[in-house]
């Protein structure tokens, strides 16, 4: 049990004396729990990505992402970023932004942002104790491909236009920002903390919006409706299982025991690693947040193409029968 949850747990039973049994106690709990971890996650990477384009040289990464010596490799490089780098779906916004606010192409950072939640290095160490290594390999391959693949259908599609104005403004003030490189650390840090609040205060309440849904959700919909909903659809299960997964919301490594559940209790593999990529790709929390900076006809685009893709995995791992 960790520290935020048993202060949740505290606060919901002590100080507001509602039961942690009841649907209301779990929702509560839920909202205090996520919604504390989620907002510190997004201050802390907010800054750290304010302090990291004040001092690395992010235009190389820019110039490396779209070198033409890469021969279209972009994509994959922007990809393996998203592996190597530990964040949940929401999480990983921020890099999202600092990304297009370096000038990186709209389907590269998609790329990045499509890959990243889906792998990360702790759900690997997972997986390959629970399923082995032939599912963990074939899985890491496969949400590469659709980072790749669904980062390069977004850059093909030219949505720049779709993008929140708030972050191209952002883009444009960061050539006054390298000038002044050589001020003190606490000036430094006084301004890049001033444009780390200013992007999380414009995300927060989509954080809220988001994870209140999901403690309604958590609270008040019964323990075991999702595994018998998945198990009696059929040849339908890999849809219905993206479907449902969207509204919930976890990391890869929080869902790895939901999935080992699922199969123990006959649902194909497939049908379960489609649900879990859609739980950790395409949550609601996220839907709500990229919301703030991107246009719904992007945010549409996005979400159909990933989850077209991930069921095209759940159908392919389910024909495989590893």
């Amino acid at each position: 049990m960790t520290m935020m949850t048993s202060f949740a747990d505290w606060l919901t039973s002590s100080a507001l004396g509602i039961s942690l049994e009841s649907g209301l106690g779990k929702s509560v709990q839920y909202f205090i729990a996520d919604s504390i971890t989620i907002i510190l996650l997004l201050v802390l990477i907010t800054h750290a990505m304010s302090l990291l384009r004040y001092y690395l040289p992010v235009e190389k990464l820019r110039d490396f992402l779209t070198s033409k010596k890469l021969y279209g490799s972009s994509y994959f490089f922007a990809s393996l970023f998203g592996a190597i780098t530990p964040f949940c779906s929401c999480s990983s916004i921020p890099l999202f932004i600092g990304f297009l606010e370096a000038g990186i192409p709209l389907g590269i950072t998609f790329a990045f942002l499509i890959t990243s939640p889906l792998i990360n290095e702790v759900a690997v160490a997972l997986m390959l104790g629970v399923f082995g290594w032939k599912v963990t390999l074939l899985y890491v391959v496969a949400g590469m491909t659709l980072g790749i693949f669904g980062g390069f259908m977004l850059g093909k599609l030219h949505m720049e236009r779709y993008v929140a104005d708030f972050v191209w403004k952002i883009k444009s003030s960061e050539s006054s920002s390298q000038r002044k490189k050589k001020e003190p650390f606490s000036s430094v840090l006084r301004f890049t903390s001033k444009e780390a609040f200013s992007i999380s205060a414009k995300i927060i309440p989509y954080v809220l919006a988001g994870v209140i849904i999901g403690a309604l959700i958590h609270g008040y919909v019964p323990t075991g409706y999702f595994d018998t909903l998945i198990s009696r659809s059929g040849i339908f299960a890999v849809p219905i299982a993206v479907l449902v997964g969207v509204p919930l919301y976890s990391n890869a490594t929080g869902v790895i025991p939901i999935i080992e559940s699922l199969i123990a209790k006959g649902i194909p593999l497939g049908t379960a690693l489609s649900f879990m990529m859609a739980v950790v790709g395409l949550s609601l929390p996220e839907a709500l947040i990229l919301k703030k900076v991107m246009k719904w006809k992007l945010l549409a685009a996005f979400f159909g193409i990933v989850a077209l893709g991930i069921m095209v995995i759940g159908y392919l791992f389910n024909f495989i029968r590893i």
